[in-house]
């Protein structure tokens, strides 16, 4: 076993509810968030040394840091049906897919193997609290936090990403090798998504408390140093174009369900005598026209609401199960307003849209009460509200409906 798995672990501090957006963070290297996002986001990689100044100062007072989760840890939650894992196997590549029995999982001692977990927010704490330090970035962009384990010399091959990722070392030591080459092509015949021609421009070993961001379409290959070598990924979305006019579109069009006015039939009484009987008629595409434009279906803004609901979605894996001793919604309402802190599940996603909020898909906010409106819109800026006011008389509204159905939880 590893040295630093008889390390204390790191217990990650969960950021505060607002940053210091223009103030320098040692996360990035003594520069603000304000100017990381307008100098390397998106533009070019960054490398940090020591962004988690706690892992420095712990292995200098002799007393050095482990990773907030185990090893065993880490194979318990591979091993359950609502976590996404995978094992990936390096000399010859092979790739399979959780759950896994902790039988079937290699020892940490044996090379070339490294297992992945998506989605870490929703197993532990630790990864939830990293995952707040990067909220200066939009929630609709945000993806995951992934944690990789590997064996010595494992990884998963040299290849690229379409999305921005943090990479933060967490236990034991992990080269990385980056090139910003255009030739992307892919090894064919192989289970993994393996670049065919990957030429190296920079390498680095990672410490532990090491971070390296990278944008989108870098080329990298990671390689642990170490046995159990712990590498955690912060992954941001970045759907398509298609994909996100498809689902404002289709969503759009659910809501045409709620205008009674639409039930109304074509009617054509200016409709004069054709000799074109295969077109079109004009006055039907003339009658559809006035309908888009009273509707206000040529404005993107009409599209916002199904791209925000769409975006709110939890991923397909995410489980909810309401309490099992639900408060009734006159104590839920009390709770709240002594002082009982409510906060999203970890796999319930919340997005606003001006005064408007989403969870897990769904407008919680139209028609509602205006306390409960009030209560959704802090609950969506800050992760949690309590001590909320004006509730008492509400019945708990969509937000007591949130917390039946374990989209929301008290802390």
């Amino acid at each position: 076993m590893t040295s630093f798995y008889l390390s204390k672990p790191y217990q990650p501090p969960r950021a505060p509810k607002t940053l210091p957006l223009n103030e320098p963070w040692a996360l990035f290297g003594g520069i603000s968030p304000q100017k990381f996002m307008k100098v390397f986001w998106h533009k070019k990689p960054l490398l940090v040394r020591g962004a988690i100044p706690a892992f420095k100062i712990a292995k200098d007072a002799g007393e050095p840091l482990g990773s907030p989760l185990s090893a065993e840890a880490l194979f318990k939650i591979a091993g359950k049906d609502n976590a996404e894992s995978r094992l990936i196997k390096a000399k010859p590549w092979s790739f399979s897919q959780g759950p896994f029995q902790k039988r079937l999982l290699p020892a940490i001692n044996t090379p070339n193997w490294t297992l992945l977990i998506q989605g870490m927010e929703a197993h532990h704490p630790a990864a939830a609290n990293i995952l707040s330090w990067f909220r200066f970035i939009p929630d609709a962009r945000l993806d995951d936090l992934m944690i990789s384990i590997a064996g010595l010399d494992g990884g998963v091959g040299p290849h690229f990403d379409s999305y921005d990722v943090f990479l933060i070392q967490m236990a034991g030591r992990r080269r990385w090798k980056i090139s910003e080459q255009k030739d992307l092509s892919l090894s064919p015949d192989l289970p993994l998504k393996i670049l065919r021609n990957f030429k190296v421009e920079h390498e680095w070993d990672l410490e532990p408390g090491d971070m390296l961001y990278l944008p989108p379409h870098v080329a990298h290959d990671g390689i642990a140093l170490d046995a159990g070598c712990q590498t955690w990924s912060v992954g941001f979305r970045a759907p398509s174009y298609k994909e996100l006019l498809q689902e404002g579109l289709w969503r759009l069009a659910e809501s045409l369900e709620d205008i009674p006015e639409l039930e109304k039939r074509f009617a054509d009484p200016l409709q004069n005598a054709s000799d074109c009987a295969e077109q079109l008629p004009e006055e039907l595409i003339k009658q559809i026209e006035g309908k888009l434009h009273g509707l206000k279906l040529n404005q993107v803004k009409t599209f916002l609401p199904g791209i925000t609901a769409y975006l709110s979605e939890p991923k397909q894996e995410a489980i909810f199960e309401g309490p099992s001793k639900p408060l009734s919604p006159e104590a839920f309402n009390h709770a709240l307003v002594i002082g009982g802190t409510l906060k999203p599940h970890p796999q319930t996603r919340i997005l606003s849209l001006g005064i408007a909020v989403y969870c897990n898909g769904e407008e919680m906010t139209r028609g509602q009460p205006k306390p409960i409106q009030l209560a959704w819109r802090k609950l969506s800026a800050h992760r949690a509200i309590n001590k909320q006011k004006g509730l008492e008389n509400t019945g708990g509204g969509s937000l007591y409906e949130a917390y039946a159905a374990g989209w929301l939880v008290f802390e």
